[in-house]
């Protein structure tokens, strides 16, 4: 009980010395200086509103707004009772809007307060929009880094600025200034590196223009440009429906298969060397890509992630998507012939009369990849010989090739005739006629032994 009188005496001591603290600063002609900020933010369209708060003290008198450092009062607003802020409103920003506030208080005796920290309010939408864009690819991954360009062709700005939307501060503000600005090709270029990149980096950027003249009117924003963080998360699982070897008008759909939670899936499909230009996501991890035709073909990657981020796991393997039906078909056959012992070796040739670099050899149903072999010699008329050594039964099946040019690797050709390889093991043959042959001699036994005891009881009945 002593403990807790104590520690009342000395809270309330301690306010009694922070209030006659406050008293004296009061006294003496000095109150607390007050805050300053912008609703919706610093950062406004030309033509829109925006209200500057000043917050002081419940026995403020008056409000007085400040603008460029001026030693005259820009407005003067009562606050509303019971309230210890007042708000400025500008019902429709113009570009002599744009510049550095300030706010200060009357406090009680008709004191003025210090001048409040400075508000930089910044106009947009004056001038022609630049451009904004990614180097290489506005889909990165994870600790990688990025470069975005921000480039104006109609006028020359002296200073360019990056915003993010839904940044760290209320304004989204990530630069005002890039790291390098250069002139190439007749215009005037920032750049502003990202990286190494995180989930923070993830989300929709655009960049302005402003002139040193009056740098906080800044030109109409550069078109959005989204930025996608990859290797956030594990890789899902990429697989095809009703496979990877496809005729061409057959219905194919490809599965995304991620760990339980993801609910926004995006499917990638390489063009030449490049990587993913954009990640466009849906809620469901199947892509019905309906009936194939050459422009199908290709390498093909997916991600997971969830709705509302620009984080994306890690890419799926890759899974290649051959569309067959784009020339004639192939010459097949099997030497020495479709029917082989088990543990032999056969080898299976594909011919065309026309030129083609790559044959591909598939065995119906298997949901493998078919093999595919490159030819050295390009010369007219062209073969490849796959070769099955040694053949085991798992070797059985319906087999067809294909012909294809390294310069479309994803179409083939018509499917070649079928081939149907039967595989013989006469180990199993033989042990299967030498049961056979063994149960006929069981039997024989049998019937030899049924018949001489029916003899004997022949003999023996007639004797008697």
């Amino acid at each position: 009980m002593a403990d807790s009188t104590t520690t009342f005496t000395f809270i309330v001591l301690l306010g009694l010395g922070l209030f006659e603290g406050l008293w004296d600063q009061v006294q003496a002609g000095v109150v607390p200086k007050p805050s300053i900020w912008a609703d919706p933010g610093p950062i406004v369209t030309n033509g829109s509103s925006v209200t500057i708060w000043c917050q002081g003290s419940l026995q403020a008198s008056a409000y007085v707004l400040y603008k460029e450092r001026g030693s005259e009062p820009w407005e003067t607003r009562i606050p509303k009772d019971s309230s210890n802020k007042a708000g400025f409103l500008i019902g429709a920003t113009t570009p002599s809007h744009a510049g550095l506030y300030q706010c200060a208080y009357y406090s009680t005796g008709n004191i003025l307060s210090e001048q409040s920290d400075p508000l930089i309010l910044v106009v947009t939408g004056v001038g022609r929009a630049p451009f904004l864009s990614a180097q290489t690819s506005p889909v990165v991954a994870s600790g990688g880094n990025v470069r975005l360009s921000c480039f104006s062709p109609w006028f020359i700005p002296d200073s360019f600025h990056l915003l993010k939307e839904g940044g760290a501060d209320h304004s989204g503000l990530v630069e005002s200034e890039p790291r390098f600005h250069r002139w190439w090709m007749g215009r005037n270029e920032a750049i502003f590196p990202l990286g190494p990149v995180n989930t923070t980096h993830g989300g929709t950027y655009r960049c302005y223009g402003s002139q040193r003249s009056n740098p906080n009117v800044w030109s109409q924003p550069s078109a959005p440009l989204h930025i996608e963080v990859t290797g956030v998360y594990k890789e899902p699982a990429l697989t095809a429906q009703p496979g990877t070897l496809m005729l061409s008008g057959h219905s194919l759909t490809l599965q995304c298969h991620a760990e339980a939670g993801f609910d926004r899936f995006a499917l990638t499909k390489d063009e030449g060397l490049t990587h993913p230009w954009r990640l466009d996501g849906q809620r469901s991890p199947d892509f019905p890509l309906g009936h194939v035709n050459r422009t199908h073909g290709g390498r093909y990657r997916c991600y997971s992630g969830h709705q509302l981020s620009s984080a994306w796991s890690a890419p799926s393997a890759p899974l290649d998507i051959l569309v067959a039906g784009m020339s004639r078909k192939p010459s097949f056959s099997a030497q020495p012939g479709p029917s082989v012992p088990w543990g032999a070796t056969l080898t299976l040739q594909c011919g065309a009369e026309s030129w083609l670099d790559t044959f591909h050899l598939h065995r119906e149903g298997s949901l493998d990849p078919p093999q595919h072999l490159r030819l050295q010699n390009t010369s007219v008329p062209s073969q490849a010989t796959f070769t099955l050594s040694p053949v085991t039964s798992g070797h059985q099946g319906t087999y067809r090739c294909y012909g294809s040019n390294s310069s479309s690797p994803y179409l083939l050709s018509q499917p070649s005739d079928p081939l149907e390889l039967v595989v013989s093991d006469y180990m199993v043959e033989n042990l299967i006629r030498m049961g056979v042959a063994g149960l006929v001699l069981v039997v024989l036994g049998v019937l030899l032994f049924q018949a001489r005891k029916d003899t004997n009881m022949a003999l023996q009945g007639a004797r008697m």
